[in-house]
């Protein structure tokens, strides 16, 4: 199989993952964000960070949020330090309304796949995105566990050197907008 043939699968299996949902009250961007607000960490929950992660400008984004907390899905909260910034929680409704989350269909695929293949493949995967976000200039998302940021030489405590604050179990495998890949920090 030939690169531009496995790309056209990919892009294929990304329309089929939304084309004919279960739940077609929300776009595939709400989704998206619904999706996204609810497995960022607290530093990532803002629109901005969304916008990155959705590759889009940030007023789509900004929109795109602005019509899932009308919907009750997700909850604006203003920062205490600087009230330009608002923190981006998914709802109990938004909670609920992700029990009928069009990828999990496509996640049960991708879960039925041999343990071996399953592995080869999100690592196929993660390499794929993040070379293609460096041939794009954008910013590349992933977890603190799997982050150059991330210190971990003090047991007791997980440290984020770019935040500045001590993580708490929940950051640990959430995704982060200051996300730098562990090979990324080894080269600076």
């Amino acid at each position: 199989m030939d690169a531009a043939h496995a790309a056209d699968l990919l892009v294929h299996v990304a329309r089929l993952a939304h084309g004919q949902a279960t739940d077609p009250s929300l776009t595939a961007a709400q989704w998206t964000a619904l999706r996204y607000f609810a497995s960022a960490n607290r530093f990532s929950r803002t629109p901005s960070a969304f916008s990155q992660f959705h590759v889009t400008t940030r007023g789509t984004a900004s929109q795109t949020v602005k019509s899932l907390v009308s919907l009750g899905l997700l909850q604006r909260t203003p920062c205490e330090h600087d009230g330009r910034v608002a923190r981006i929680d998914v709802t109990e409704a938004g909670h609920l309304k992700l029990a009928s989350d069009p990828l999990r269909d496509l996640s049960r695929c991708i879960d039925a796949l041999p343990a071996a293949q399953r592995s080869a493949f999100t690592e196929a995967l993660a390499t794929i995105s993040s070379a293609l976000a460096g041939l794009r200039a954008a910013p590349q998302f992933g977890n603190c566990n799997d982050c150059g940021h991330c210190d971990t030489s003090q047991p007791a405590s997980t440290y984020c050197r770019c935040t500045q604050s001590i993580l708490g179990g929940a950051d640990l495998g959430a995704l982060c907008v200051d996300f730098v890949p562990l090979s990324d920090r080894r080269k600076g």
